[in-house]
């Protein structure tokens, strides 16, 4: 890899801060994507249906550190290429996607904070939205020759059919009174209750005159309502992207449990039965998550029989049709191509300043395979951030040599997650065994 490309300072700073932290970069993920091909072909056919109106399911699996949320944020990129709307969140104790305590709509409202569109990738999005619907509105009015609320009001006419449609639509026409009267109060009120942030319904009904607002008995109602909107918006619709799902398999409540996996089942059938428009979610998890049979999707017996492998595929032969998505390691050749690439970023995309040659690298990925064995593939999080120090002990360190370094590189396992739910697990049975 001998071509020199341009890179900003502030752009290779940032990927570099990132992968050394050991988390995803926000942006320019196209500089350090390698392998996955045939999983981003399956992911790109999702976005053209569901920029066509219709729908999209995938479960992403993989280990702790195989790539998982990295190749979200990929696909939330392409996502925002092809004039989709995206919405993205990790999942935690306080966010859910079913609960009673405001833990799903705490999820709601982190995912409105972080929509982001093709103009605003870094997030923050949501208002502009809600802008371009008005915008649109407004052309059509004066094309037409009409007044622009009665073309809101037609445009939103498909949304009252919905569960809450009816205050949705109120809301959004409240949005372009504040705009037409100048009332910034109120258009601040509108985008706070499509956002999520009214936690009780007196204070809708005083602001907004509407009796409802969004709680954890909606939510998921009202992201199928926000898929319908942005494409009256004149986007294609919306990519909702839910990481860390494992923190569900660690609930200690089994109902807490059976009722987030029983939402999961409705997305999933609303998604096969194509009762979805313009909406698709991509979930990242662990294969604890999905295969444990005791606490995972598996244990729940409707989820376990759509989420099913393909029995004619195994070994080399993969079927990517299904809902779940297995990240396969990478390869040693994606693996050599992976760190060239991250040395073409550590030197501002400029060849002609590699502090580590080709057979750096090589040796580098010797030196791994011997401390880690296979799992370097299978957990590249550790080895890149092992890969960056080295390159930056070189940087600072220019009479050092690279041959002298590469065996006192420690590589340590990523084994932090493991550990945790390994923890959890015991400390259940331990309950569980008190309480006989």
């Amino acid at each position: 890899m001998n071509e020199s490309i341009k890179i900003r300072p502030r752009d290779r700073d940032a990927i570099l801060q990132s992968l050394r932290a050991g988390v995803v970069p926000r942006a320019g993920q196209h500089l350090v994507q390698v392998g996955r091909a045939a999983e981003l072909t399956a992911l790109i056919a999702d976005i053209e249906r569901i920029a066509d109106g219709g729908s999209g399911f995938r479960l992403v699996i993989g280990e702790y550190g195989s790539g998982k949320t990295f190749f979200l944020n990929l696909t939330r990129s392409i996502a925002m290429e092809k004039k989709l709307v995206t919405m993205h969140a990790d999942l935690n104790p306080d966010r859910r996607l079913h609960a009673s305590g405001g833990q799903a709509r705490s999820l709601y409202a982190e995912l409105t904070r972080n929509v982001a569109t093709r103009s605003k990738p870094e997030g923050g999005a949501f208002t502009g939205v809600v802008e371009r619907f008005v915008a649109t509105a407004t052309e059509n009015a004066s094309a037409r020759g009409v007044d622009p609320d009665l073309v809101i009001k037609e445009m939103l006419a498909d949304l009252t059919e919905m569960v809450n449609g009816f205050d949705f639509a109120l809301v959004v026409s409240k949005y372009y009174e504040g705009y037409k009267t100048d009332n910034a109060d109120l258009q601040t009120s509108a985008i706070r209750w499509l956002r999520g942030e009214f936690s009780t319904k007196t204070e809708a009904r005083q602001l907004l005159g509407v009796r409802t607002i969004v709680d954890d008995s909606n939510f998921y109602d009202q992201l199928k309502l926000l898929g319908r909107f942005v494409r009256l918006a004149g986007f294609g619709g919306i990519l909702v992207c839910l990481d860390e799902l494992v923190n569900l398999y660690k609930l200690p409540n089994t109902q807490a449990r059976t009722s987030n996996y029983e939402q999961i089942l409705r997305i999933l059938n609303d998604s096969l039965q194509g009762s979805a428009e313009g909406i698709g979610f991509v979930l990242g998890g662990t294969p604890d998550f999905l295969y444990d049979s005791r606490r995972g999707l598996y244990s729940y017996q409707a989820l376990q029989s759509r989420l099913a492998e393909n029995t004619f595929a195994g070994g080399n032969i993969v079927d990517l049709t299904g809902p779940v998505i297995k990240l396969v390691s990478l390869t040693p050749e994606d693996f050599y191509v992976l760190l060239q690439k991250i040395r073409l970023v550590y030197s501002h995309g400029d060849h002609t300043k590699y502090l580590l040659p080709d057979d750096g690298i090589v040796a580098f990925l010797n030196h791994c395979a011997q401390r880690l064995g296979e799992s370097y593939y299978r957990t590249p999080r550790t080895t890149i951030t092992a890969f960056i120090n080295l390159l930056a002990v070189l940087d600072q360190n220019p009479d050092t040599s690279w041959q002298e370094l590469v065996g006192s590189v420690e590589v340590v396992k990523d084994t932090g997650a493991q550990n945790e739910v390994a923890a959890q697990d015991e400390e259940d049975d331990e309950l569980a065994e008190f309480k006989l």
